[in-house]
């Protein structure tokens, strides 16, 4: 029956992605099963989607009592939970208005939208270029790969979306030099995950904001991987102590289901008037109930301060295996539970040979090993991972 499976998926699934051959039938919490039986611990959480593991109790009563209740009736109507759920982001953030859409590249598009449109009706046409980041990443719609920056992810879809400069990360001088009077916003991940999982160094976000308040650009913070509790924080860029015009999220608002949302102050979200911008089913009742839920015990005091926790026990140990490697590992750098392992060779077979030993993890930018597992997981989780990493970095050495 597998092999049967992977069959009819080969043969009739666009082949976008390079899929390992494992077929997983089940998950609880931390840990994943395929159709065999065979047990394995994640790290990948569905590429930081699943914040609370899998099927977590209280995010699957939510979408069954919803479900029983109701599902869609469109944007043309006005729902409880959607309402709620904006109501509770922001009241937890800067902002005060909230667009849903299903993905983060749509919210990242609605973002883009936005920028122009504020600046359209501010200064007139001709200003509408967004400046963003090397090995920064978006999205895979035309626009969201247009603004991201790393070649491969737009090579094949030229022309790109007109409008955006893409200038290094950690430069704020850089941002300045390409600010010119066709420039209405700066597009940045507080934390880089896909372009290798890279912080922000000391100050850079700060001054990001200084000079767009300057010359009155509109600051975005793309929160779509960073964001819910990953980093120990709510939002990546609360630890900075800097606050956005814009930010977007999605994977881990969701746990698992679709959902998208872009939050902006009053004064930008004005820009967008009935017909500016829309989705169908952007913000269902469904997925706004989960989404609720999930905000509710991802934000909690105590619970963000456990993910701290682990992750700087995690990085420490994580350290230990780079003493040990210097020759394999070049850095090791993580905040919360977003960790990054950079080796000094690409690390697709690691990765391979990983999940042929039962563990579940990522490589990303080529080299670096990225770990973003349920949050709710369990410092003495790493051990076994580690260990396996040491025996596989001997096994190299060797």
């Amino acid at each position: 029956m597998k092999g049967d499976l992977f069959s009819h998926c080969r043969t009739h699934i666009c082949d976008t992605y390079a899929r390992h051959p494992v077929l997983f039938e089940r998950g609880k919490g931390c840990r994943l099963w395929d159709a065999e039986g065979r047990e394995y611990l994640d790290f990948l959480a569905g590429i930081a989607v699943c914040n609370l593991g899998h099927c977590h109790p209280e995010v699957t009563r939510a979408l069954c009592e919803q479900a029983d209740r109701l599902v869609h009736v469109s944007n043309l109507f006005y729902t409880r939970p959607q309402a709620e759920l904006a109501e509770a982001l922001c009241a937890r953030s800067f902002a005060d208005r909230v667009f849903f859409a299903n993905s983060g590249a749509e919210a990242n598009e609605a973002a883009i939208k936005l920028a122009r449109k504020y600046s359209l009706e501010r200064y007139g046409p001709g200003r509408f270029h967004v400046i963003t980041m090397k090995n920064s990443f978006h999205g895979r719609t035309l626009a969201t790969l247009s603004a991201t920056g790393q070649e491969k992810i737009q090579k094949g879809f030229e022309p790109l979306v007109e409008g955006f400069r893409i200038v290094d990360f950690n430069s704020v001088e850089a941002v300045e030099r390409a600010v010119d009077e066709r420039t209405c916003a700066v597009l940045v991940e507080p934390v880089q995950g896909e372009g290798g999982v890279r912080f922000p160094d000391p100050g850079y976000l700060e001054g990001l904001k200084a000079l767009c308040r300057e010359r009155d650009l509109l600051l975005i913070f793309d929160e779509v991987q960073v964001g819910m509790g990953r980093t120990g924080t709510l939002f990546a860029h609360q630890r900075e102590g800097v606050t956005p015009d814009v930010m977007t999220l999605a994977k881990a608002l969701g746990n698992g289901l679709p959902i998208g949302a872009m939050l902006a102050t009053e004064e930008a979200a004005r820009a967008f008037s009935p017909g500016s911008h829309a989705s169908t089913f952007g913000g269902t009742p469904l997925v706004c109930a989960v989404a609720r839920r999930v905000l509710e015990i991802i934000s909690e005091p105590a619970f963000l301060q456990r993910v701290d926790e682990v992750g700087r026990k995690a990085l420490e140990k994580l350290k230990g295996l780079q003493a040990r490697h210097p020759a394999f590992v070049k850095e090791v750098r993580g905040r919360g539970l977003m960790l990054g392992i950079e080796l000094t060779f690409p690390g697709s077979d690691v990765v391979g040979q990983c999940l042929e030993r039962g563990f579940v993890i990522n490589c990303t930018h080529d080299t670096v090993l990225r770990l973003v597992p349920p949050l709710v997981i369990e410092e003495e989780a790493f051990d076994p991972l580690i260990e396996t990493l040491d025996s596989l970095l001997k096994e190299k050495a060797a």
